[in-house]
């Protein structure tokens, strides 16, 4: 049996950056993949998906050219064709995986894997279906996660449909209801109403959409979509989906959906279930190792090793936000405490998310909401996209910044940006979180003009009453 210092199971933006790591600390490393290289991330989540919206884009461009001083005439979208770039895509950056590791040297196994002991691993052939075993000092599970379905909307991939099969349709439908407002509800519903799609339903049973991020940007995302004619119903519990095929085989979704204003009955061609994701863990084999679990998590200490000794965990299969980036420097982290090095923790509190939707959504730190719950003395300061230069000028006057800055120390509590590129600056304020930076050490930053970017000197004068341009 070969035996390395370090097996990574799953290849995905965590599994493959472990594996990377620890090639360049001098390990002798191999990387279990039952699929592609780069996980779902890559092959069917955060790549591909922003080649679809940049599809989206470039035809929303095309069809409002009169806005910008030129007409495009006959603008159809080719579904097919879309998708071929969406997919080419993902392949191309596989295969930049693929490059990494035989550069790295290290082994790539195809197949599924479980742990079968304490350093060692049994793998099924995805090819042959033959059973070996690998050895390893120390294991490293990064096997992600799956779309949820659920109980009464059970996903077929025919009419109530995940995430991976919205992103190749074949066709588009005539109307579309997604359940679930999150990052991926919001993308995929923003993709299909953009691409055509004139009906489309945003089903959430929070009191707003995006409800993990501040109240502002939701509400600035809901009017956005409302604006675009797409249908925003919060505060709605969907309790029923009835699949209904007619003589022609031609099938209906009927929605029961429980509002404030009483029962809604809504019917749509196609339903996107987003309503979360499912850890990878089932099949792995801990049960029979004593691995403590909560959840279908694994439980992990501060360098993600599991409660057995020589077994770590990074990604989504752990209680941490399931985001590629958090993924990435779990895995650098874990590798280097594996190889005897002090790596720094990472902290939570200082986690981008974004959202790639039309205007887009980045934001790091504490929610006004929480802020208040928390009991906080703080100043708001907010600069809107309409008062900028650069904004204006591109045709992208939605949005704002946002900075929530306690009083006491001037220290930057939060950080809330909607508007066009903005995941392109978030890493700005998570840095000056990061290193401590204050709102005047903002203010006395010069920033280039005319940019989004100076938008955020701006917010940070809001928040001292020194701004200029409001």
């Amino acid at each position: 049996m070969d035996r390395y210092d370090i097996i990574i199971i799953g290849a995905g933006p965590g599994g493959y950056v472990a594996a990377i790591r620890a090639a360049q600390l001098g390990k002798k490393v191999a990387i279990v993949e039952k699929d592609k290289l780069g996980g779902i991330c890559l092959n069917w989540g955060c790549i591909p998906t922003k080649a679809l919206l940049k599809s989206a884009q470039a035809y929303h461009y095309a069809l409002n050219g009169l806005d910008y001083g030129f007409e495009a005439d006959n603008v159809k979208i080719d579904i097919s064709k879309v998708v071929e770039r969406s997919r080419k895509v993902a392949e191309q950056m596989s295969r930049g995986v693929d490059f990494l590791m035989k550069k790295n040297k290290i082994t790539i196994i195809k197949g599924n894997a479980k742990v079968a002991a304490v350093g060692e691993l049994e793998v099924k052939d995805n090819e042959s279906g033959n059973e070996f075993k690998v050895l390893a000092d120390n294991i490293i599970l990064a096997t992600g996660s799956r779309p949820n379905s659920l109980p009464f909307a059970p996903i077929d991939e025919e009419n109530i449909i995940s995430y991976k099969k919205a992103m190749v349709p074949e066709e588009l439908p005539s109307s579309m209801a997604v359940i679930g407002s999150g990052a991926i509800g919001c993308e995929l519903a923003y993709f299909y109403h953009t691409i055509g799609v004139e009906k489309v339903y945003v089903i959430e049973y929070m009191d707003r959409i995006l409800p993990l991020e501040d109240d502002d940007v939701s509400a600035q995302i809901s009017r956005s979509f409302r604006k675009s004619k797409m249908k925003v119903m919060t505060s709605a519990q969907v309790k029923n989906v009835e699949v209904i095929t007619d003589e022609n085989n031609h099938s209906k979704c009927n929605l029961t959906i429980e509002t404030k204003k009483g029962e809604q009955k809504i019917e749509v061609d196609k339903v996107l279930s987003a309503v979360g994701v499912l850890p990878n863990t089932e099949s792995l084999g801990l049960e029979n190792l004593g691995v403590k679990m909560n959840k279908g998590k694994v439980i992990v200490d501060e360098y993600y090793q599991s409660s057995v000794a020589g077994i770590y965990a990074i990604g989504d299969i752990i209680p941490t936000p399931a985001l590629a980036h958090v993924a990435s420097s779990e895995a650098v982290c874990c590798v280097e405490k594996i190889a005897g090095l002090n790596p720094e923790l990472i902290d939570y509190n200082n986690i981008p998310a974004c959202t790639f939707i039309s205007p887009e959504v980045a934001s790091v730190g504490l929610t006004e909401r929480k802020v208040k719950e928390e009991s906080y003395d703080y100043v708001v300061g907010k600069f809107p996209f309409t008062a900028s230069g650069k904004a204006v000028s591109a045709g992208e006057r939605d949005g704002f910044v946002k900075l929530i800055i306690d009083k006491k120390s001037d220290n930057i509590l939060g950080a809330h940006i909607v508007g066009a590129n903005v995941t392109e600056t978030i890493g700005t304020l998570v840095m000056a979180r990061k290193f401590g930076l204050k709102a005047r050490d903002i203010i006395n930053t010069m920033f280039p003009h005319p940019t989004m970017s100076e938008s955020i000197k701006e917010a940070a004068e809001a928040s001292h009453d020194e701004v200029i341009h409001l």
